[in-house]
């Protein structure tokens, strides 16, 4: 009997409108980047973007909720967007672009811990494993530049094509996926980062040139990873880049677990 195609529930970046905004863009909107969408898609798996409520909605309330998205579907993906406001660990914003989405904070780690408490697998990308890691009692460096001595460059102009490498932290669960390899060259797009780890989170990578925490994963169940860089963004086959296929394939069998 054939299995049915696994079920993701992909986070929402959310558009706040602006002042004197018109139209559409003078309503809140949902949406994603189809890149992540299609990378999940590789594999025989149906997308679902989870909506969030924010308060210029209207919305008749029904009995629907966000832990019936976690019961419904079998893993979610965070994708990335937006700071992690640092309100929500506890910090003023050290400069006024550093604000970042609270609205969005509180939408994503109700989602995660509806998830978690699910049972379900949860991967986090970019802002993603901020998310994991605020939720979980963690802190961020508001920005690597200014705050982490003799960093690298982990923004830069050419966006989705400037990586870096990274460097496995020994036993990590992303180092036996890839057998004899030390790390890899990332696609790694950010200014914030994880600062004090959240509760039962080890660290899995980091930036090989300046320790930066690149991935993050949750010990024991349910399956929890979070990657600072962006494996969506690196092509199938690239000679230069890690090949996204074993993280991806982790994922989906970790969700594919709980159904079987």
């Amino acid at each position: 009997m054939s299995r049915r195609p696994l079920r993701i529930g992909l986070s929402a970046r959310i558009y706040h409108p602006q002042a004197g905004a018109t139209a559409l863009l003078s309503k809140s909107l949902h949406y994603l980047e189809q890149s992540v969408a299609h990378w999940v898609m590789a594999r025989d798996v149906m997308v679902f973007m989870i909506p969030a409520v924010s308060g210029d909605g209207i919305v008749n309330r029904s009995s629907i909720r966000l832990s019936d998205y976690a019961e419904y579907l079998d893993g979610l993906l965070l994708q990335g967007g937006a700071d992690v406001s640092p309100q929500s660990y506890g910090e003023e914003a050290l400069h006024p672009d550093w604000g970042g989405d609270i609205v969005r904070d509180a939408y994503e780690m109700e989602l995660l811990h509806e998830f978690i408490e699910a049972g379900k697998a949860v991967l986090g990308i970019c802002r993603g494993a901020q998310v994991i890691n605020v939720a979980r009692g963690g802190t961020l460096y508001q920005d690597i530049a200014t705050q982490i001595e003799a960093a690298g460059a982990h923004v830069h102009d050419d966006y989705d094509r400037h990586s870096h490498a990274i460097a496995w932290e020994e036993d990590a669960g992303l180092a036996r996926l890839y057998p004899g390899a030390s790390g890899g060259k990332v696609i790694s797009i950010h200014h914030q980062s994880i600062k004090a780890l959240g509760r039962g989170l080890t660290v899995e990578a980091r930036g090989a040139s300046d320790g930066v925490i690149e991935a993050v994963r949750l010990q024991g169940k349910p399956y929890v990873l979070g990657l600072q860089w962006h494996p969506e963004f690196h092509p199938p086959g690239s000679p230069d880049l890690l090949d996204s296929t074993p993280i991806l394939d982790e994922f989906l069998n970790a969700a594919r677990g709980h159904r079987w």
